[in-house]
């Protein structure tokens, strides 16, 4: 088994901004996994001063995390030990996982689609429902961007937050509000951890008016005391983001869990612990009566592709909570894919 990495950088079609700066582009890896005619590959995709294994040499220990990986002896068993070696590099797991996966199912690769899970979803047969993404910009900008999604037929629509004055974020919702109800657009906001921990309540007791589904990250991460308190006190329900990141040790997953007691947990492969760590955290909030749904950390669609069949593979055949994989659209060189938006789904073409 031979296994090669390629440093690749993608173009953003516009400038996409948070409350942690500005991407104009962004740099992955691709891992391919081959072996004769058979070929898998994945997509390692860490975010800037945020993935925790985020570190200045990442490409030469990709390299050698790939040389010990196609030095194993092939079985179920090995590969599973490996891959718990790799619980700190979530993103490296992530690609490494989906490269493995679409290896084994290579066979059955069509289209240039590798099916990596056997579902509906990636047979063509039904499609997944996402939320449209406002970045952060200027009123004018964001209030542009709304109605292009609406117009779109998105029926869920997320709005990142924290980069303009909150009274400004705030007339955009009363005003995207006075056009759609609650029953006809469903409004999720993301902060990113924007809000100082003593403006939160009182900034969460004005959103709330507004019937908004929820708010993902209100405060910085790491304060889980202060989160586990906006979680009891808040009157929109609150999920968690960022504040997952680096929490890799199953045992320190329910411990955050059951600490913080948010209404939902949003997973990123890349971010989140890959695909293994990302069941860990959904069979676990399960377990404790929270909710989850599944969004891409910007990969290309090599890594998008494995996320919305890996979605489809955890929550079922029909999935009815919008999820967040709406992201392959944003980039000027992506690579091809049949992957299609139709309204307000994610669709594998069946006829590209």
């Amino acid at each position: 088994m031979k296994i090669t990495t390629k440093e690749c950088v993608l173009h953003f079609k516009q400038p996409a901004g948070t409350s942690r700066g500005v991407y104009t582009e962004r740099k992955i890896w691709l891992v391919v996994v081959s072996e004769g005619a058979a070929v898998g590959i994945g997509e390692c995709a860490p975010l800037p001063q945020l993935s925790c294994d985020d570190i200045p040499d990442y490409g030469e220990q990709l390299s050698v995390k790939s040389k010990e990986f196609a030095a194993l002896q092939q079985g179920d068993a090995a590969v599973s030990a490996f891959f718990e070696t790799l619980r700190d590099y979530p993103s490296m797991l992530f690609g490494l996982e989906t490269a493995w996966l679409s290896f084994l199912a290579s066979s059955h690769t069509t289209h240039r689609l590798p099916i990596i899970f056997d579902t509906p979803f990636s047979r063509g047969e039904v499609g997944i429902p996402i939320n449209g993404l406002v970045w952060m910009g200027t009123y004018d900008e964001m209030l542009c961007r709304m109605e292009q999604k609406l117009k779109q037929g998105f029926r869920c629509v997320k709005l990142k937050i924290g980069a303009i004055s909150f009274d400004e974020e705030l007339e955009l919702i009363k005003r995207i509000r006075s056009r759609f109800s609650h029953h006809e657009v469903e409004l999720r906001v993301d902060a990113n951890g924007a809000f100082p921990f003593d403006e939160a309540l009182y900034k969460l007791e004005l959103l709330s008016q507004y019937n908004i589904h929820s708010i993902e990250q209100p405060i910085r991460a790491g304060q889980w005391a202060n989160m586990a308190e906006l979680c009891r006190e808040s009157p929109l329900p609150i999920a968690l983001d960022e504040e997952l990141i680096g929490v890799n040790d199953p045992d320190q997953k329910r411990q955050m869990l059951n600490i913080i007691k948010p209404r939902y947990i949003i997973l990123k492969p890349s971010l989140h612990g890959g695909m293994m760590g990302c069941r860990e955290w959904i069979d676990t909030a399960r377990d404790m009566g929270i909710g989850s749904w599944i969004t891409s950390a910007l990969e290309s669609n090599i890594g998008l592709n494995a996320i919305a069949q890996f979605c489809s593979s955890v929550y079922g055949d029909s999935i009815a909570m919008p999820q967040g994989l709406g992201t392959g659209q944003l980039f000027t060189d992506n690579i091809p894919m049949p992957l299609e938006i139709r309204g307000d789904q994610l669709w594998i073409s069946k006829n590209s």
